[in-house]
């Protein structure tokens, strides 16, 4: 049985097992985010995401990039103890570290399938859109209504007495 633990990789090895994987037919589908401190939520958006194809990579946010996007406090977990967390959820079949702000020049390298994004985008609204219509990537909603967030939790915490 493979450990999580082999389930991450760089993105040219990520490439690789995807091509592989398509080759015998497998449907890949790719979800991406920074996964700073895991939470329900995220569990929900990556098992709905494995669910749509044979394989689930994800893409998560270097410890430089989640800090560009979140703010100076972020990311609370570094970026391999996140991708370790979500090498260890079930369905997930590969997980990578990007660097970029944006998540389309690993689309470029990675052609999936399909691109899953959580349910506080529209098909309209998902950045990546344009890309995924260029390359013809097929984007799908998933996971359960936004009313979780690490910002939120962290607040929750923050006002919690020690």
């Amino acid at each position: 049985m493979q450990s999580y633990r082999d389930k991450i990789c760089l993105r040219d090895e990520l490439v690789e097992r995807a091509a592989a994987w398509r080759a015998h037919g497998d449907v890949v589908v790719f979800a991406n985010g920074c996964f700073d401190i895991l939470h329900v939520g995220h569990v929900r958006y990556l098992r709905a995401a494995a669910e749509l194809g044979d394989r689930l990579v994800v893409g998560i946010n270097s410890d430089d990039s989640t800090r560009a996007l979140k703010g100076p406090q972020r990311p609370i977990l570094p970026e391999r103890a996140r991708a370790e967390l979500v090498a260890a959820v079930r369905g997930v079949a590969a997980v990578t570290i990007f660097s970029e702000l944006s998540v389309e020049p690993l689309l470029r390298h990675l052609r999936p399938d399909i691109h899953a994004k959580g349910t506080d985008y529209t098909p309209e609204t998902v950045p990546e859109a344009e890309i995924a219509r260029e390359l013809g990537i097929a984007i799908r909603i998933v996971g359960d209504p936004k009313h979780h967030s690490t910002r939120d939790l962290l607040a929750r915490v923050a006002q919690k007495p020690a």
